[in-house]
């Protein structure tokens, strides 16, 4: 490949094709539809085509670690589980139209993406970018769908939950960028300040983009979030520039959210009034209603059957059985799900399939965190951001079953699989250099 008048290496072709794939990937997401699968396809295909020419492209071995195998025994632990029980019982996910049939083979194609993207890791300007530009895209969706069209929750034509739910992140990841930006013109880096604005313009774009979604649930977790957030950068950065950005945000946020416009107060009134008449057994066909309707039964399915649980397809009849009896509200019975991946799981997979659901959300977890104390700027930034991603959508999955959604479960396992390789990308410059 030529560029420039010069000739690429053939694993800079490969590094520079899954940095475009995986910008695609971030920034398309929840802007695009059919952008969470079809990319990663292609990034499938474009592994399959390198591994076809692996003989041609150098001698350079694989590079992978314990880690990169413990992460990869926690996706094939997972999948395996979740396919087990669709062999056993005969039935497929099926999700909202029908998009959800091969989600339980997903987490082995992103064992596939994990291990061509550890090879030729990804720019971490380029993550950084795509995030921005996710926040800013469904920033400027949300406004267009709530204040020109005149929507009652703006969704961009998906469900509404997990287009407020990865909105938010997507601004939440973008704090962390904002506050990279500002370490790095401390260490005297080549940032122009053009950066920094756009960085904090893609906070508010995201944070007002699930505000204007009506998504409720998972502005739970905004505080743990932001404690993780400035607890890492509290010994970095002075506390008057976290107080000032800390600030600006939450008076921006605070600014739309009490603007009748925004229907965000109206949200929280209608949930106070959801758990007012859920208690006084007034009404049970409220949005919180249902949901703790859906959680009763689900805890009483999972203790009917608490080893592998009642199986992909069975639940929903066994939940449907319970209403005919009258022991749960007839509302239940409209959903596909239990609008809680914990719950969801264990009345589905038992305790088996909560340990694989575990080890999901816990490795991530466990192998971002241990580089949050790393003395480079660059990782701690990529660390932090990838603790993030396990620890929001932990939250998320409390209300909503989230890794049961096309989108929430693409965008869990691709941001934190590309995430991770673009960590280890710079570990590894950072060892060459040190």
């Amino acid at each position: 490949m030529m560029v420039d008048g010069k000739y690429l290496p053939v694993s800079s072709v490969w590094q520079r094709l899954n940095t475009w794939l995986l910008f695609a990937f971030v920034a398309l997401l929840i802007v695009v539809p059919w952008g969470y699968a079809v990319v990663p396809l292609l990034v499938a295909i474009v592994a399959l085509m390198g591994w076809a020419a692996f003989p041609r492209s150098g001698s350079r071995s694989w590079g992978l670690d314990v880690q990169d195998g413990g992460w990869c025994l926690a996706l094939l632990a997972f999948s395996g589980v979740w396919l087990l029980d669709v062999w056993r019982t005969g039935y497929w996910p099926v999700g909202e139209e029908n998009q959800g049939v091969a989600l339980p083979l997903w987490p082995l194609l992103a064992i596939l993406l994990l291990i061509w993207l550890r090879r030729y890791p990804p720019s971490i300007k380029s993550w950084w970018l795509s995030v921005g530009c996710a926040a800013l895209a469904v920033g400027a969706i949300a406004l267009f769908e709530r204040w020109v069209l005149g929507h009652d929750r703006a969704s961009n034509g998906i469900n509404s939950i997990p287009f407020g739910n990865l909105s938010l992140l997507m601004g939440v990841l973008s704090l962390v960028a904002l506050l990279w930006l500002m370490e790095c013109q401390r260490w005297n880096r080549n940032f122009h300040a053009i950066w920094l604005y756009l960085a904090l313009a893609a906070v508010l774009a995201g944070t007002t983009a699930s505000l204007l979604s009506g998504t409720r649930g998972g502005w739970i977790a905004m505080p743990l979030l932001l404690l993780l957030i400035f607890r890492t950068y509290r010994e970095v950065l002075s506390k008057l520039y976290l107080r000032l950005t800390g600030g600006a945000i939450l008076g921006l946020v605070l600014l739309v959210a009490l603007l009748p416009q925004s229907g965000v107060t109206q949200r929280l009134a209608e949930t106070v009034a959801d758990v007012q008449q859920y208690w006084t057994g007034e009404s049970t066909n409220g949005s919180v209603g249902v949901r703790l309707e859906l959680w009763r039964g689900g805890v009483v399915l999972f203790s009917q059957a608490p080893l592998l649980g009642w199986g992909e397809g069975r639940m929903e009849a066994a939940r449907d059985e319970m209403v005919a009896e009258g022991t749960l509200a007839g509302s239940a019975s409209e959903h596909d799900q239990l609008h809680s991946d914990i719950i969801d799981t264990a009345a589905r997979r038992g305790m088996l399939g909560l340990m694989t659901l575990g080890m999901l959300y816990g490795m991530p977890l466990y192998l971002f965190a241990r580089f949050l104390r790393h003395p480079d700027p660059d990782i701690r930034a990529l660390a932090l951001a990838g603790v993030l991603i396990p620890v929001a959508f932990i939250d998320f999955g409390l209300t909503q079953s989230m890794l049961r959604d096309v989108r929430g479960l693409a965008g869990y396992l691709g941001l934190s699989v590309g995430l991770w390789a673009v960590l280890k990308g710079k570990i590894a410059e950072y060892a060459i250099s040190a």
